[in-house]
């Protein structure tokens, strides 16, 4: 009988859905299960128990009607986000009664600032996974599973040589990723800035495309998903990461990280190497999608992922 695994209960930047899909390809019975699918991504699970957006007990009841379900169908339960599918005081002791393993995979904005204490009910989890050597700081004890995305989905696209820059922004949230810092730096510079923000799916990535650089953000320790998407695409990238997370990044892959790091004070600073220079474009560019074939391929990150299961 193949492994059976449930991820749930929430698919946050399509990270469960993806993943997934990616271990069933190893011949994992995967699936995903989620409360409310998000409105841009409607039909990314396989169960969604559209869990009342209001109102505790008939929430409780959803959740608990699915875990009645879902226990003699799964091996390992796989949480997102810091989320279980019913009270974490009453999910763990199940789990352990029933013997049924389960992964705590923590996606950075739940643990984030959090103390210790907060994230206390993650040891009680078979295993901790987090998405960086950043995030690390804030659960210690965490495994590191880099970020996947299936990258027959991210062609590159070739650099053009042009004679006015254009830089690309595609901020979620303005404030969070600085985007005041990022106009001023630009107005700095002769660029042509592109803030991608409010538009449909298709358009975003077809501004992200004409991109000759991309600025993911300058106010946190760490980058996105944005950032490794540019980066599929063959697009320098620039963004603020914390050195020594880079430092054991590459220690672990064996590979140097070829992301220009700024803050929002030295950011025009380092990005006019690259504006002036398109041959350095180009091959930061072309060294940015080698980089994520080999450290966020979603194949790679699945085949982590059953190392991780297997040691449970």
């Amino acid at each position: 009988m193949p492994l059976r695994v449930t991820h749930c209960p929430v698919n946050l930047s399509g990270t469960g859905w993806s993943t997934v899909k990616a271990l069933r390809k190893k011949g994992v019975d995967a699936r995903l299960v989620v409360f409310r699918p998000q409105k841009w991504r409607p039909d990314e699970c396989d169960i969604n128990l559209n869990r009342p957006e209001q109102g505790f007990l008939r929430q409780q009841a959803v959740q608990w009607r699915a875990l009645g379900r879902l226990l003699p169908q799964t091996d390992i339960f796989h949480f997102y986000f810091g989320l279980t599918l019913v009270p974490k005081k009453l999910q763990f002791p199940i789990l352990r009664a029933t013997r049924k393993k389960c992964v705590m995979h923590f996606l950075g904005a739940d643990i984030r600032g959090k103390t210790p204490a907060q994230l206390a009910y993650g040891y009680r989890a078979d295993a901790q996974i987090v998405g960086s050597y950043s995030a690390q700081r804030w659960v210690p004890d965490a495994l590191v599973v880099p970020p996947g995305i299936d990258l027959s989905a991210f062609t590159p696209v070739p650099p053009v040589e042009r004679e006015r820059v254009r830089i690309v922004h595609a901020p979620s949230n303005l404030d969070r990723k600085g985007t005041q810092y990022v106009e001023e730096a630009c107005r700095e510079l002769p660029v042509e800035l592109d803030i991608v923000h409010g538009v449909p799916n298709i358009e975003a990535v077809k501004r992200y495309r004409d991109a000759d650089i991309v600025i993911d953000q300058v106010l946190r320790d760490w980058h996105g998903l944005f950032t490794i998407e540019s980066m599929a695409m063959g697009k320098p990238v620039v963004t603020s990461l914390d050195e020594e997370a880079v430092r054991r990044t590459e220690e672990a892959f064996g590979l140097e990280m070829p992301v220009t790091r700024a803050t929002k004070d030295d950011l025009a600073e380092r990005l006019w190497p690259l504006v002036r220079s398109f041959e350095e474009r180009k091959r930061i560019g072309a060294e940015s999608r080698a980089y994520v074939e080999q450290v966020h391929d979603i194949d790679k990150m699945a085949d982590r992922l059953l190392q991780i299961y297997a040691g449970l």
